[in-house]
């Protein structure tokens, strides 16, 4: 069973390329500039993103794909970052939150069936409750939500 309930909104602010590095850092990982950038790209997003999106944001800093891959691996390997399939076989990735932040790790996507575009939930917390039976992960809450329908834009 699923619940949706509003939440009021936290107002965030963003970290300091300071901060970011000494996070880098604290994953044990050397805080290079790329990875700064790719995280400080993310973490100004609003929805999750692509490889390409990403590459494409950081184009004009002399990046290429591969190096913005790599560290997009590197940082969700680390935990940094989250890397999901909303069903079109592309990997999207945002910046891991914790509660301190005001939002949590885990939090529901709706995937628009037209456009295919993807939006986090933000104002909305889904709450699973395990049935007799359920495994594990819906039990820890280890599991993604994904919400679809048509979006504004395509209605």
């Amino acid at each position: 069973m699923v619940r949706a309930q509003k939440h009021t909104k936290t107002r965030l602010t963003a970290p300091s390329i300071r901060e970011l590095r000494a996070e880098i850092r604290q994953h044990g990982m050397r805080s290079t500039s790329a990875r700064v950038d790719v995280l400080a790209h993310l973490n100004g997003a609003r929805a999750p993103l692509s490889h390409t999106q990403i590459y494409e944001a950081l184009e004009g800093r002399g990046y290429d794909r591969a190096t913005i891959y790599r560290n997009l691996m590197d940082l969700a390997e680390r935990g940094l970052v989250t890397r999901s399939d909303h069903g079109d076989h592309v990997w999207r990735f945002e910046r891991r939150r914790t509660r301190r932040s005001g939002r949590s790790q885990a939090h529901p996507h709706f995937v628009c069936v037209d456009c295919g575009g993807v939006t986090c939930l933000p104002d909305l917390t889904v709450k699973l409750v395990a049935a007799s039976g359920a495994p594990k992960a819906v039990r820890t809450n280890e599991v993604e939500v994904q919400v679809k329908g048509v979006c504004d834009s395509c209605t």
